[in-house]
């Protein structure tokens, strides 16, 4: 298949559209990183945002680069990607998150690039363009990510609760506003190392794409850089509708119980940032406030609603699939001469 090569000028646009997806994906998932420190009140909004915002742009000086690799060359076979593939699939996935953060859901944008990049590569090649590896990987991830979360964050709660069975629940709320702000920290870290790593890798692989980058794929400190300014931006921004929801409408939080809730998101993402899974944060953050929750009684949760979020879940890959399938066809007959 002929590869697409386009002008200086069409590739900055693509990039600039896929810093447009950090940006959003910093947005929509602001929620995650501050929703816990503002429903229980560690925080106020705009400090939230602030303390977030940073620790995301930090995270590329802990973490490695193995999730911007899996979404580079791990989803689709590398030929494949060309830049009308890479803008057909963000087109697919800003499209779903847009919609997921209208409704105030928080669907993983995550797996919404995810489900951009299949729909844009079956489009032009087929079936035969997914890596099976790869997908087998990130759909294993659809259903642990949010389960391992649960489990840590009940057991965090299960032995908290135990240590503390004689302290004074005044003692208990003061000693951890201070402790929840390291939690959050934490979990603002796992959330830029993971998330702005899939917008790193759509990026390099267009480069790669273009001969950019030489003989080998890799990701350049610029477009590192880049990235991690685009979602700490949207990050300040913040994604109010989505913080309501997770904060307290799926369950009231008290600090040590945010706490627990986003330790628990922290060492799954930093886990999965390790093993390069493109695993997504608001799955992960969801199970742990639903397992947070459920340690004190599953009537604490509102499990309607968590239903609908499963639903918006399950939705995302073949919905913003779909739209970057159909993206390419406008896409393709536009780039291609």
């Amino acid at each position: 298949m002929e590869a697409l090569q386009l002008g200086l000028p069409a590739i900055v646009v693509i990039i600039l559209v896929a810093l447009a997806f950090d940006f959003i994906n910093g947005l929509h998932d602001a929620a995650n990183s501050i929703a816990t420190v503002v429903s229980t009140r560690v925080l106020s909004p705009k400090l939230a945002v602030l303390w977030a915002a940073f620790f995301n742009f930090i995270a590329f000086l802990f973490f490695g680069l193995h999730v911007a690799t899996t979404i580079g060359t791990g989803l689709v076979d590398p030929l494949v990607m060309d830049p009308a593939v890479i803008l057909a699939a963000l087109i697919g996935a800003i499209g779903w998150n847009l919609i997921t953060w209208w409704l105030g859901l928080p669907s993983s944008s995550s797996h919404a690039l995810v489900g951009g990049i299949a729909g844009a590569g079956i489009a032009k090649a087929g079936f035969g363009a997914i890596i099976a590896s790869g997908f087998t990987k990130t759909a294993v991830a659809i259903v642990l990510s949010p389960g391992i979360g649960l489990l840590l964050a009940l057991l965090l709660m299960l032995v908290l609760s135990w240590a503390l069975r004689r302290a004074a629940p005044f003692t208990v709320d003061r000693q951890f506003r201070h402790w929840q702000l390291v939690s959050a920290a934490l979990y603002s870290l796992g959330h830029g190392g993971n998330d702005a790593q899939k917008t790193m890798g759509i990026i390099a692989v267009l480069l790669f794409s273009q001969g950019m980058l030489g003989d080998s794929f890799h990701v350049p400190f610029w477009v590192i850089i880049a990235c991690q300014i685009a979602m700490g931006l949207g990050t300040m921004m913040g994604g109010w509708r989505i913080v309501r929801t997770m904060g307290s409408r799926i369950t009231d939080l008290k600090p040590y119980q945010g706490f627990c809730a986003e330790t628990a998101g922290a060492i799954t993402l930093f886990g999965a940032t390790w093993l390069g899974i493109p695993v997504s944060t608001t799955h992960t953050i969801t199970g742990a406030i639903v397992g947070v929750g459920s340690a004190r009684r599953t009537s604490a949760v509102r499990w309607g609603l968590a239903g609908r979020i499963v639903w918006a879940w399950v939705l995302t890959i073949p919905a913003s699939g779909i739209v970057a399938w159909l993206s390419y066809m406008v896409v393709a007959g536009v780039l291609r001469p």
